[in-house]
């Protein structure tokens, strides 16, 4: 690892700094743990957490307005690190729970348009709850309703209720990341969800994680970006963070990706932001177009766990 480019992450925000050391330089807990709780009390964390509203809530909503509603913004929170016993992430859990549970064990905030809980949204909730360890027994029906929409080829898709038969990139890795949590969290029910996750992998590695496993041409554009946060959409980066997060089996299928990823290096050891943040934000993390801390952490710690 270039010690140049090491320096520079370790010049950024908390969240940077904590999971480089982490990730990259293998630091004892005990300093990763310091260095992680300064998210809630410096730099993008603490802003974001400042603009909490007085209910508990961000933007005025649970789920809109995109993206500074509170689901959104808790996504956010979570990849930036913040610890899991931060009391205004877990009252924003409480309303996940409160305002969304649905009869059908998943989460639904549309209840008064739809008589079903939308998978993205299920999952997204899930992958919330089990981050912050939220203590609530309704959150084991939120991971069996994220189970039992699992199709037949493996993945997911949140238009299924609707006819679609093939799954969603989009879907399936908010399914997977929502799991993979909440298996984090349940340690005992490796055996049965990483069954389950197994099934999810396949659908990805069956599309070389954004190919048409049919013609093996890019799926999308959208998904060879490098955005972040990433939000509900999938992207190439994301399934290869994923993967590597929860140390997943290397497979031949993700070469494809690992090529890409290497080939956005530029010269100077670092990844840029492709795509500035879209939609309504309370700030941008990072200027589109310039070199890019969090594309150039993501891909050093993929690359470090593709080369063992």
């Amino acid at each position: 690892m270039n010690p140049e480019i090491i320096s520079w992450l370790l010049e950024g925000d908390p969240s940077i700094r904590w999971q480089v050391r982490r990730d990259l330089l293998n630091q004892p807990q005990v300093k990763v743990e310091a260095e992680r709780k300064k998210v809630a009390k410096e730099g993008w964390g603490k802003r974001l957490l400042d603009v909490q509203d007085s209910d508990g809530r961000w933007g005025g909503g649970m789920y809109g307005p995109k993206f500074i509603s509170t689901t959104y913004t808790m996504l956010t929170l979570r990849l930036l690190g913040l610890p899991s016993n931060n009391p205004q992430a877990k009252r924003a859990c409480k309303l996940f729970l409160d305002e969304g549970f649905y009869t059908d064990g998943g989460i639904n905030f549309f209840s008064y348009a739809w008589t079903y809980s939308e998978t993205c949204v299920t999952s997204m909730i899930l992958s919330l709850l089990a981050y912050f360890r939220y203590p609530d027994e309704r959150l084991h029906a939120v991971a069996s309703f994220v189970v039992g929409q699992q199709m037949p080829d493996g993945g997911w898709n949140c238009e299924s209720p609707k006819g679609a038969t093939h799954s969603s990139f989009h879907t399936t890795i908010s399914a997977l990341e929502g799991l993979y949590e909440y298996e984090c969290m349940f340690p005992e029910t490796k055996k049965t969800i990483g069954k389950v996750r197994a099934r999810g992998h396949e659908f990805l590695l069956v599309h070389r994680l954004y190919k048409s496993h049919r013609t093996g041409e890019v799926f999308d554009q959208k998904m060879t970006a490098m955005p972040f946060p990433p939000r509900w959409k999938y992207d190439f980066i994301r399934a290869l963070d994923y993967f590597q997060a929860c140390d997943a089996k290397k497979d031949e299928r993700m070469e494809d990706a690992i090529e890409l990823l290497k080939s956005k290096e530029k010269k100077d050891g670092r990844w840029v932001m492709n795509t500035g943040m879209t939609g309504r934000k309370f700030f941008d993390l990072e200027k589109a177009g310039q070199p890019s801390r969090w594309n150039t952490l993501r891909a050093m710690r993929v690359l470090r766990w593709w080369d063992g």
